[in-house]
């Protein structure tokens, strides 16, 4: 079969044919990714459908991420075995197969599996969109380039709740792994047309060794996290869990230095203005994917929100994101990246310590501004932290480069969320057990609250015990807010931290 270059379609389709090609790959890269974060708001749902536990349910949005986070470092052998097109509607097939899967499991473990069988989709796809309109575009113009795929893969994660929580209350979970199959089917056909077929003749082989060996690390690590806080961080589960994932990542970059093909180059590292992006990649990686899993279960368990309010409320942030994206990649043409990417990150703090003072009663509009906020200084970074990582490498490394950066970015986003999570309940029961501390030696405040029901008409021992479940309830609430507090400003406090590898990542003067 004759192959078909990029060269060869662009003097086909002439100049509108960057925007049919990135067209193409957007669109089946944002259904993909939205699939990332529209489970958040259908977890209590699936919980109380399935009995699921919190930690087991966790590996719903957690796996998926893990899954994602390793098969992106095997875009780069896939597109050199297979070419562009067949390598994306492959994984368009795969994920549609695994959508309904979901859509009709039955129990939870089927519904996981689907949902790892999805992120090693999503993975795939995403450097390779990257790098197709890195490609595309002319020098000066790949800010805006990377402004236009940063746009679909922060917007997508942040619409997802949206869309879900009005499908989950219209009508179940189940259907939310429907609304990415029509865009995936628009997405094969365009492929068809306009992406090339272009393959090397002799196809690379697979460094298996190396993704099972990153795989398990993976893996183990967040079990190992998942797991600390309810089973005891010194359980021997626990324990087994973090010494296997140490192991693990030991011999993986024992092999990826040994290995002829490599799943990840680490010649990328050799540069250190790319080390800091990468730094700067995890930190945003735990940033949107952490915020995005937060604001959502405060809003529902706290302030008792509908799934569809819960999701409305992070809709004006992607409309200001879709709006801002353009902005800010057309900056990162004129601008060192490096600025703007300091500009972001110090806005995103900003929010998340904005959001460390929420409570009970915070309003609407108010948590969303802050949210808003926060999505204004992830559209100054994503552009900027794109097209500065590539810009700085060798131009036989931009593939490369392209999948270490976007599996950095989601390998944060896969610990962080397990972080935050752990850390948020830690707080959570410490401050349960301050205040409890602290009730138990204020006997005055069951005597008032008993004296309200006994004068309600609630009298004797019955009165005792409504005060008691009445106070506790109080306790796990005020516990529960402050968790979350806690919890936002940790990830303020290390967004301020990154401002350090984003000066790093400044062109030294000759």
């Amino acid at each position: 079969m004759t192959q078909v270059t990029t060269e060869e379609l662009t003097a086909r389709y002439g100049a509108p044919y960057k925007w049919l090609v990135s067209l193409t790959v957007l669109i089946g890269v944002v259904a993909m990714i939205v699939s990332s974060t529209i489970i958040n708001v259908a977890m209590p749902d699936i919980m109380g459908e399935f009995g699921m536990g919190l930690d087991q349910a966790q590996w719903l949005s957690t796996g998926f991420t893990a899954a994602m986070t390793v098969s992106m470092l095997a875009s780069t052998w896939a597109v050199k075995s297979f070419g562009y097109r067949k390598t994306y509607n492959i994984a368009i097939i795969v994920f549609v197969f695994a959508s309904i899967m979901a859509a009709f499991s039955t129990d939870g473990t089927t519904l996981i599996l689907a949902r790892v069988i999805q992120g090693i989709a999503s993975g795939v796809t995403q450097p390779m969109g990257m790098v197709i309109m890195f490609q595309v575009f002319p020098p000066e113009k790949r800010g805006s380039a990377m402004g236009l795929y940063s746009m679909g893969v922060v917007m997508a994660p942040a619409l997802g709740p949206t869309v879900g929580g009005m499908l989950i209350d219209s009508y179940s979970w189940h259907y939310v792994f429907f609304l990415s199959l029509p865009f995936c089917g628009i997405a094969f056909l365009m492929a068809a047309i306009f992406l090339s077929t272009a393959k090397d003749d002799k196809r690379p082989p697979f460094d298996w060794l190396g993704f099972i060996l990153l795989s398990v690390s993976i893996a183990a690590f967040l079990a190992g996290l998942s797991n600390g806080q309810r089973m005891g961080w010194d359980s021997n589960f626990v324990r087994g869990a973090l010494c296997l994932a140490a192991i693990t990542i030991g011999a993986f970059i024992v092999q990826g230095r040994r290995s002829a093909t490599p799943l990840l180059t680490f010649d990328v590292y050799r540069n250190p203005r790319f080390v800091a992006a990468s730094a700067v990649a995890f930190i945003l990686g735990m940033g949107i994917f952490g915020s995005t899993y937060m604001v959502p279960l405060f809003v529902q368990t706290v302030q008792g929100y509908t799934p569809t309010d819960s999701g409305l409320l992070l809709m004006p942030a992607g409309i200001v994101l879709g709006i801002i994206f353009p902005l800010t990649g057309a900056l990162s043409d004129r601008f060192p990246p490096y600025i703007l990417i300091f500009i972001g990150m110090f806005l995103f703090a900003a929010s998340n310590y904005l959001m460390s003072f929420v409570d009970t009663n915070i309003a609407f509009w108010t948590l969303a501004g802050y949210v808003v906020l926060g999505r204004i200084g992830l559209g100054f970074i994503m552009p900027s932290l794109n097209s500065g990582a590539l810009k700085v490498l060798d131009p036989r490394l931009i593939g490369y480069g392209a999948g270490a950066i976007n599996f950095i970015r989601q390998l944060g986003g896969a610990i962080g969320v397990n972080i935050l999570s752990v850390y948020m309940e830690r707080q959570t029961t410490l401050y349960a057990h301050a205040i409890n501390t602290m009730r138990h030696t204020d006997a005055a405040t069951l005597h008032l609250i008993t004296g309200a029901l006994k004068r309600a008409g609630i009298t004797g021992p019955a009165a005792t015990g409504e005060a008691s479940r009445f106070l506790s309830s109080m306790v796990s609430a005020q516990a529960n807010v402050m968790g979350f507090r806690e919890s936002f400003l940790f990830v303020a406090l290390i967004f301020f931290f990154a401002l350090l590898p984003t000066w790093y990542m400044r062109s030294k003067k000759r």
